[in-house]
């Protein structure tokens, strides 16, 4: 196997001082989170979905302290996390590839002791040739599409392989999976035809553990538990259950430096194109966030200080934001001062909510330009 190694330096993190905001992550918080849902799986297990860096939160931090609470399974989407991930855990835990392995990258996957899922019979005759080479046998999970038509078996694939007595020769297969495409939506038609579905063709395969439910799936019920369920956006506290309460608590606090304050007269344009305009006198503050650190530009959005909104006005720029503090008696803010852009006054939810997405992407979208704090 020719593998190509990248000497990096990396550089130590910028204290408070030198950065414009500050992203808090309540490891403690996460990990009552995983309690909460191991609690409600019970028999079955949880797993720890994190990929995307730990939904853009720290891979490793993040794995570590699931481990910490026994969990001892993880999902990344590519070859390139499970490699980065390995170090941090050590040999035990497993770690599953959610996107299967791309032509070629068999050798650093098996050097590195990931767990492919395995969503095609291309991928699975590659990883058996990749266990015949290797002289040792692999652990492989095996994906099938149970009607979200997104990645795994098709019905006729799974027809194929199970007619096929050498079809998992040199494979250890740890889990059957498929993924639900409306388990947000209890009531919708979609969760038990997948279900259903998917215990169809599970029959079909070699006895193994399976796992169907993503975060909202867990709290579809018991059928659709199995033996693992793979929690992502309720372990960093997304609500699993939109339209009724949050039953996960928050992970993330973001949090942005004032860098001037002004008086506006009557009349003043604000921002790029002038899309705001100010009625009458107004005290503005430009916080030092942007698009550039994932924040978006679209929709209605607001700050907060001591429970008080501060709403933008004019367009997010790359790195700043404009916001009206005459809320706030004036002197109280100043130069250096911290607001809030996700805490106890909004929760990523109702960021997504205001800026017409979801909590994965306000998530996944945050930069790497904050000051980072692990509580926990």
């Amino acid at each position: 196997m020719n593998q190509i190694m990248l000497e990096r330096t990396v550089a130590p993190q910028p204290g408070l001082a030198a950065t414009g905001a500050v992203l808090t992550i309540d490891l403690g918080a996460l990990r009552e989170n995983y309690r909460r849902l191991q609690s409600r799986l019970s028999p079955a297990r949880a797993a720890g979905v994190i990929k995307a860096d730990g939904y853009g939160l720290g891979a490793a931090r993040i794995a570590r302290a699931l481990m910490a609470e026994g969990c001892d399974t993880f999902f990344v989407a590519h070859v390139s996390e499970g490699i980065e991930l390995r170090p941090a855990l050590g040999t035990g835990p497993a770690i599953h590839i959610l996107n299967g392995i791309p032509p070629g990258a068999e050798p650093d996957a098996a050097a590195a002791g990931l767990t492919p899922v395995l969503n095609s019979s291309g991928q699975l005759a590659a990883w058996r040739d990749m266990a015949r080479r290797l002289a040792r046998k692999l652990p492989a999970t095996l994906q099938v599409d149970s009607g979200m038509s997104r990645l795994g078996m098709t019905p006729g694939e799974v027809d194929a392989v199970a007619a096929d007595p050498r079809a998992f020769d040199g494979l250890d297969l740890k889990l059957v999976m498929s993924h639900l495409a409306c388990a947000d939506e209890p009531e919708h038609p979609a969760n038990e035809a997948q279900r259903l579905a998917f215990e169809e063709l599970r029959a079909k395969l070699p006895p193994a553990p399976a796992a169907l439910a993503n975060s909202s799936g867990i709290f579809l019920g018991k059928p659709y538990h199995y033996d693992l369920a793979r929690p992502g956006a309720a372990l960093y506290g997304i609500n699993p259950t939109p339209g009724r309460d949050n039953p996960m608590l928050p992970v993330v606090r973001l949090e942005a430096k004032i860098i001037q304050t002004r008086l506006l007269d009557e009349g003043a344009g604000v921002g790029y194109g002038h899309t705001y305009s100010v009625s009458g006198k107004l005290r503005a503050a430009t916080l030092s966030l942007g698009y550039a650190d994932g924040w978006h530009r679209r929709g209605a959005a607001a700050a907060f200080v001591g429970g008080v909104r501060l709403p933008f006005i004019g367009r997010v720029s790359m790195d700043s934001i404009i916001v009206d503090i005459s809320a706030v008696p004036e002197g109280r803010l100043k130069e250096g001062d911290l607001v809030e852009l996700i805490g106890p006054s909004q929760s990523v939810d109702d960021v997504a909510e205001l800026t017409g997405t979801i909590g994965y992407e306000v998530l996944t979208s945050l930069g790497h330009r904050f000051h980072r704090r692990y509580l926990g």
